[in-house]
């Protein structure tokens, strides 16, 4: 097993976890009925850099890594983890964060930012908790999960260490 760097082949494994998440509809803020080239757009041609959680071979997970804003806001970074259903419970989505957190210093950034987080999504939440995050903002009915209706999003931070 292995996390590295996805390259545009690689979106064709990626897409089956995507399309399996995104149509849920609980926990990204992405349409529901995205198609291939939009998510393609969004995974691999927007962020920085996005890696994959190879298992020989078989893509279990992926995350991307982007600036989350420009000028003064440019030393903090935004990730967006994905993991295949088959494949959850295995500590993958911990594996790319905290891989994502030693790619975000390389690269020069001070600070992770995670800008909508379902609160609904408690396994997350408390993930992220874990790994140190601590959320800093909580947006009244931001997300409206297709059971629970209308939940709060959190906004979640980390300074870096180097």
């Amino acid at each position: 097993m292995q996390i590295r760097e996805a390259s545009d082949v690689d979106f064709d494994a990626i897409w089956p976890i995507f399309h399996e998440i995104a149509s849920a509809g609980e926990t990204y803020a992405y349409d529901r009925d995205i198609t291939k080239s939009e998510a393609f757009k969004l995974w691999i041609k927007y962020p920085q850099k996005t890696f994959v959680f190879d298992d020989d071979g078989e893509i279990l997970g992926t995350y991307y890594i982007v600036k989350n804003h420009s000028g003064p806001g440019d030393h903090v970074c935004n990730c967006g983890y994905m993991v295949s259903s088959k494949a959850r419970g295995r500590g993958l989505a911990a594996s790319m964060c905290k891989h994502s957190q030693e790619i975000a210093k390389e690269l020069g950034y001070k600070a992770m930012q995670f800008n909508f987080v379902a609160s609904s999504n408690e396994g997350a939440v408390r993930l992220w908790e874990k790994l140190g995050f601590e959320a800093v903002g909580r947006l009244p009915d931001a997300f409206c999960h297709p059971d629970q209706g209308f939940v709060d999003a959190l906004v979640m931070y980390k300074r870096l260490k180097t």
